[in-house]
């Protein structure tokens, strides 16, 4: 059952932290960290009320010698769900592998990565739900790994990434399983430079706002993925390929505020049949172009023991489908900030009908309270 699922993992995980006090030291260069995260919300969409637990997470992190790592995360399978990230991504209740990584790590300029992982990609995919900006990031066209499990789950893939930076250029770019039963891989890739500020996250993963704690940040990314027969069905297949832009700006202001500008544009080409498109074994892409904007400023002072940080995001999706027809979404919403990516309160509006297919759903008003916490 799932109740009983979810209560074993938060006794895992608060057992692991209680003993370990978040790292375990195992002699001259070994050592093994362990956190969790949670992200749930109250939702109510056109009057449709209800509490959404929408992630749960357990890390480990080990280190076996110097430049020798591994990354071990779990997530609550069934437990994903709605606007946030999709669909569920198993078997409801079950707790499943989310990132199995081998980690060589020589230096800054070069590292290499085995197992499963995220595929180098654009940035809202590369944060993840827990470092985002909006609470509800994943309402632009999605890329394989993200969708549902024919070709990865949750933006991760088996494979490998070579990644590093060499001084404000950062690179990352891997070969991976992609879409399940075709003779080719899925290549992944991704540049970003960096013209103020370097932006530090673990590995090549990214964030869309540092609350100021990163100083003047200004970096373009541009990603690329590609795989032949990517797409449509095994006797229709199709190739996808996309390319995808995007920028962060942040400026810490001389009062202590902090102005965040995030934004996007993704271009995706897959030229699926008629019949491919027909079937129920479609893995049906997104064909077209689409964009989202996000404005941000967080306060200097603190209400209470948090900061306030309004904003709001604009979604487009325009599909080069014969007949589709091109969707938005508005979202309006507050970030009260505890302890950064660690601890923060959520609440937001949303308004239309855009979500992470690129098609048009339905066309909805929405508002949800969520509670994110990491520890």
């Amino acid at each position: 059952m799932v109740s009983k699922n979810i209560f074993k993992f938060v006794a895992i995980a608060i057992a692991s932290l209680s003993f370990a006090g978040g790292t375990i030291e195992i002699g001259d260069n070994h050592s093994i960290s362990v956190g969790a995260g949670l992200r749930t919300a109250l939702t109510s969409v056109d009057g449709d009320k209800g509490f959404n637990l929408q992630s749960m997470r357990l890390y480990v992190n080990g280190s076996l010698r110097e430049k020798v790592k591994f990354t071990f995360n779990t997530e609550c399978e069934g437990c994903v769900f709605g606007q946030d990230s999709g669909d569920p991504i198993g078997a409801a209740g079950d707790i499943g592998v989310l990132d199995a990584i081998l980690q060589f790590e020589m230096s800054p300029e070069l590292n290499i990565w085995v197992g499963r992982m995220l595929t180098p990609a654009d940035r809202i995919e590369l944060n993840g739900p827990y470092y985002g900006l909006s609470w509800n990031q994943y309402t632009v066209p999605l890329l394989p790994s993200d969708q549902l499990g024919a070709a990865g789950l949750l933006g991760r893939d088996d494979g490998v990434t070579v990644w590093g930076a060499q001084g404000k250029l950062q690179y990352a770019a891997g070969l991976f399983d992609g879409l399940s039963g075709r003779d080719s891989l899925l290549f992944a890739g991704r540049l970003a430079y960096n013209f103020l500020n370097m932006e530090k996250n673990p590995g090549y993963y990214t964030s869309s706002t540092y609350y100021g704690g990163g100083g003047d940040i200004f970096t373009i990314g541009i990603s690329f993925q590609s795989q032949s027969d990517g797409s449509g069905t095994a006797a229709e297949p199709s190739d996808f390929s996309a390319f995808i832009v995007d920028g962060l700006f942040e400026k810490v202001l001389s009062g202590g505020g902090v102005v965040t500008v995030e934004g996007e544009y993704k271009s995706f080409d897959n030229d699926m049949t008629a019949t491919a498109m027909a079937s129920p074994d479609c893995f049906c892409l997104f064909d077209g172009s689409s964009y989202f904007f996000t404005a941000a400023y967080l306060f200097p002072n603190e209400a209470g023991v948090g900061k306030l940080q309004p904003y709001i995001r604009r979604t487009s999706n325009e599909p080069d489908f014969d007949g589709a027809s091109e969707s938005d979404l508005t979202e309006i919403g507050v970030n009260y900030i505890i302890n950064a990516h660690n601890l923060r309160v959520n609440a937001n509006f949303t308004n239309g009908d855009a979500n992470l297919t690129g098609m048009p759903g339905a066309d909805v008003d929405g508002f949800s309270v969520g509670f994110q916490i990491q520890i």
